[in-house]
């Protein structure tokens, strides 16, 4: 469990330099340490909800984030994050959306992702039609727990929705409250049993992306490359997925 603390710490401290919570990473971790898959998500999501919830406060103060379009994505995701939380899923179909969403997490980690220089330019004509994409996004957080804000900043990037930024503080409250959403939908499917062991399991862990998390939020880590970090992660969750796929 050491060791397991030890990088969720570190990937804690990565992901919140850059305002995403690490969902796709803990999940990667955990599936390799062959984790029950009805906690596995659980885990994630409350990783998530510690990390991310320190960048969200940081984003706020520094006044980045575009609150009005920001929340409707949220508000849209959200009640979607719910279901796919309390939707019963079997072993080999869990596994097999888990593989294919750490392959997509991946290629969108490792793929480079144009970014609009602050204040320079004009939303794209289609950044307006952004938040249907939050729609199964929300789902698949709650049902895997994986936050999404991976999956939503390249695209709100590629539809040139707002700043760097302000896409940055968008992806962060994505996350926070599709995790808190999700981890509601999968407290009420598995019963306080469940949620019981996976605090048992996970409180070395939640400890660990918690003192992580906020350094990553104090030092934001400008002076590490922002690639290496996107590559290295995206490798292990393209690793991961792989594996999960090869074996089902």
């Amino acid at each position: 469990m050491v060791p397991l603390a030890i990088t969720f710490l570190v990937t804690a401290l990565l992901y919140a330099s850059v305002g995403f919570g690490g969902g796709s990473t803990y999940t990667a971790l955990l599936a390799l340490a062959e984790v029950d898959y009805r906690v596995l998500p659980l885990l994630s999501l409350a990783c998530n909800l510690v990390v991310v919830a320190g960048s969200t406060v940081r984003f706020a103060r520094a006044r980045v984030t575009p609150w009005g379009r920001a929340l409707l994505l949220t508000a849209i995701a959200a009640p979607a994050a719910f279901l796919g939380g309390l939707t019963p899923i079997a072993e080999q179909g869990f596994v097999a959306l888990l593989g294919t969403s750490l392959l997509f997490t991946a290629l969108t980690m490792m793929l480079p992702v144009a970014k609009r220089p602050e204040g320079e330019g004009e939303r794209g004509r289609v950044a307006r039609y952004a938040p249907l994409a939050a729609l199964p996004l929300g789902y698949i957080s709650g049902l895997v727990g994986i936050g999404g804000g991976i999956f939503l900043a390249p695209l709100l990037h590629l539809v040139r929705w707002d700043s760097a930024r302000a896409i940055a503080a968008t992806a962060s409250l994505f996350i926070l409250v599709n995790s808190l959403f999700g981890l509601a939908g999968q407290v009420l499917k598995g019963g306080e049993g469940r949620f019981a062991a996976a605090i048992d399991l996970g409180l070395p862990l939640l400890v660990a992306v918690a003192i992580g998390g906020q350094i990553g939020s104090l030092l934001a880590l400008r002076y590490l490359p922002r690639r290496w970090i996107r590559w290295g992660t995206g490798a292990l969750t393209a690793f991961v997925g792989g594996r999960l796929l090869l074996n089902l």
